[in-house]
């Protein structure tokens, strides 16, 4: 009922442009993990982290960059339930999109899952609200195809190496959802070291799915 009310309030009262300006994620960066390089590299190059690590994710994209306004209207929505904030939020992954992945045919977003415990104390999943802003918009359907059966600290609070093991056993195919032969989108606010968006991938891709790439918000 609470995120009801909060997002009927958004509606009437919505929330102003974050102000500007918006770091866009720029090249050079790893094709991988889109990590920025700020020195001149080749078109295209894998980081050191890429170069010795195993991947499920075949790449991860996003306009943005999660530093000023940015970083700060994803916290607020996340932490502080400013509901109104969602249709911006949209927009910016919209704009990665475009930028990244319109040109190519996907089958579904899945929203990176929380466990049902955050999920209560939050009110929502703030990566399924995205991810149901741009499907709307693009014409690719939503399907929750991932969840969270082990609750985990935040991976916000986790070293790069602490977050990669966060996750082992934690996710599961949720129970109906056939990823085989699909191309499928990870969808979340933020894309650090990838573990999350990693292990999502892995799950997807044990399961059969094509291809599984991600995009996010803004790039951390």
């Amino acid at each position: 009922m609470r995120i009801w009310i909060e997002a009927v309030a958004g509606l009437i009262f919505p929330a102003g442009r974050p102000p500007r300006p918006w770091a866009r994620l720029e090249r050079p960066f790893c094709e991988r993990c889109a990590e920025p390089y700020s020195r001149h590299a080749p078109e295209e190059f894998f980081c050191a982290n890429c170069a010795d690590r195993r991947w499920a994710l075949k790449r991860v994209r996003a306009a943005y960059r999660a530093v000023g306004s940015v970083r700060e209207a994803i916290l607020r929505f996340k932490y502080e339930r400013e509901y109104s904030l969602r249709p911006w939020l949209g927009r910016w992954m919209q704009d990665g999109f475009r930028r990244y992945y319109s040109m190519e045919n996907w089958d579904g977003l899945v929203p990176v899952p929380l466990h049902p415990s955050r999920r209560k104390l939050r009110g929502f999943n703030q990566s399924a609200e995205i991810a149901g802003w741009l499907g709307a918009k693009v014409g690719i359907p939503v399907v929750e195809g991932l969840v969270r059966v082990k609750p985990t600290p935040a991976q916000a609070r986790l070293k790069r190496g602490e977050r990669l093991r966060n996750l082992r056993g934690a996710l599961e195919l949720a129970r109906g959802f056939d990823p085989r032969g699909r191309r499928l989108l990870i969808c979340d606010d933020v894309f650090t070291t990838g573990a999350t968006a990693d292990a999502c991938a892995r799950i997807l891709q044990q399961a059969g799915a094509a291809e599984v790439a991600a995009l996010t918000v803004a790039r951390g």
